[in-house]
């Protein structure tokens, strides 16, 4: 059965289109663009109470009925148990590929994603901001490196860890990283780059991708109606 995917072509996105692309799962593109205020509308806040892309709607869950499930991490997780495929079977292997994926929900996504809004879209540079995330990315590069130093992936094979991380790893020139200081996660980088399906999930939605840095976008995005209660 078909899954409804309800993205943009975001990072926290293209996690989502990179696994349904590895597991060959079908899949319906259901477009939200976060710039005109879609994340706000009632049927998308009905199975994503955040407001934030993606989620999905599976018709087929754990007990022959629908399941939505919203936040990208929880998302392949579900993904991963539902095909058997990206997560280590093993205790030990499963738990090294999941402290990874937290690793990208609780520093790269929020620290990459800070850097590249005071390096990009604050309307006014602010030293503070600009120096405090482009050293927090430095240092979290820097982790990642020592890692891939000693190993190919982040847990023993290809996993939803590498496919949480790599799309944000993508705009590392907006967040003041050159990717060559980091000859470890370069490599990686290159080699997760190289994948037919990551280069098939890359291409979900990117017709529509655009700046979002209009009146209009910057207020759905930064502005008040990011802070209404709904």
């Amino acid at each position: 059965m078909t899954i409804d995917l309800y993205s943009w072509p975001t990072p926290n996105g293209h996690k989502i289109h990179i696994m349904l692309e590895e597991c060959e799962l079908p899949y319906l593109v259901h477009a939200v663009d976060i710039g005109a205020g879609d994340q706000f509308e009632p049927r998308f806040l009905a199975i994503s109470p955040n407001n934030k892309i993606p989620a999905i709607v599976d018709p087929d869950g754990p007990d022959g009925r629908p399941i939505s499930i919203f936040e990208s991490g929880a998302i392949l997780i579900y993904l991963a148990g539902k095909t058997g495929r990206f997560l280590p079977p093993g205790d030990r292997g499963k738990y090294q590929a999941l402290q990874w994926l937290m690793f990208q929900m609780g520093s790269v996504g929020p620290m990459l994603g800070q850097a590249h809004h005071f390096r990009r879209y604050t309307p006014e540079p602010i030293a503070y901001g600009i120096e405090r995330y482009t050293n927090e990315a430095r240092r979290l590069y820097g982790v990642m490196d020592r890692h891939l130093a000693q190993a190919r992936y982040f847990a023993d094979s290809y996993s939803i860890a590498d496919m949480a991380i790599f799309p944000w790893t993508r705009s590392h020139a907006h967040q003041g990283i050159e990717l060559a200081a980091y000859p470890h996660v370069q490599r990686w980088y290159e080699d997760i780059a190289a994948r037919p399906a990551v280069q098939r999930g890359l291409k979900v939605l990117e017709s529509q991708r655009r700046a979002l840095t209009d009146d209009k976008a910057r207020e759905n995005l930064f502005g008040a109606a990011q802070y209404q209660r709904r």
